[in-house]
């Protein structure tokens, strides 16, 4: 799944892990709020995440199963120095006019990496518990990946989405690795993923594994002869 070949010099890659969409594409529902951060899909296109041993360690909570899906959803954090996410990821519609708001995750956040939000209202940056910093930034995908690099020293940055951001990232050539997730459930509407992604499987590895929770993992990889 790596496109970086055996004994050559490790480079920094553009990874998107466990971006849960419908059948139908979308990767949210609509309308998004405070109260329903993924509008009407609530939290069915997470579901198969929230049953892993993985979530529930996050959290903080017993249980959980192993398997497949607890195994795919483990490779988001190993490798990981910086995550760029798109404004609709760090906080509800209209969150800029809060100066208060620091994202969904509580005071220690998940990420324990600076993390770089893509907006046009740009803020001072946030300093958070456990490691995570985050900066908001007004600037281009080649630059916000320029940015991320550098503070992630060596290791890779995580594209955390949502679907716009990451459709931006890979109209750019930036995305070299991409764990998508099919859900099978129909939204409808919302925001799609694929939408101007005509021939997304060119110069990508395919891989999809079935799971008994029903869903798909699907894994892009850039093929080696597209590697830059």
């Amino acid at each position: 799944m790596d496109h970086r070949t055996e004994g050559a010099p490790a480079i920094s890659i553009v990874r998107v892990h466990n971006f849960a969409i419908s059948l139908d594409g979308f990767g949210t529902g609509e309308p998004q709020s405070r109260e329903a951060p993924f509008g009407h899909a609530g939290e069915r296109l997470h579901g198969w995440l929230f049953e892993t041993r993985y979530w529930r360690e996050m959290v903080g909570e017993p249980g959980g199963a192993h398997g497949l899906d607890d195994a795919f959803a483990r490779q988001h954090e190993p490798g990981i120095g910086a995550e760029i996410m798109g404004a609709n990821k760090f906080g509800y519609p209209g969150w800029h006019d809060d100066p208060e708001w620091k994202g969904w995750w509580g005071d220690e956040p998940p990420f324990h990496t600076p993390v770089f939000v893509l907006t046009h209202h740009t803020r001072p940056l946030i300093e958070m518990e456990g490691g995570t910093t985050f900066h908001f930034l007004d600037v281009s995908p080649t630059e916000a990946l320029d940015t991320a690099r550098a503070a992630a020293g060596g290791q890779d940055v995580r594209l955390g989405g949502g679907a716009t951001v990451i459709r931006e990232f890979f109209s750019a050539g930036l995305v070299d690795q991409m764990h998508i997730v099919l859900v099978p459930i129909l939204l409808g509407r919302g925001v799609r993923l694929w939408d101007g992604m005509e021939g997304v499987e060119k110069g990508y590895n395919v891989e999809a594994t079935s799971s008994p929770s029903g869903v798909v993992h699907l894994i892009f990889a850039r093929a080696q002869d597209e590697a830059t």
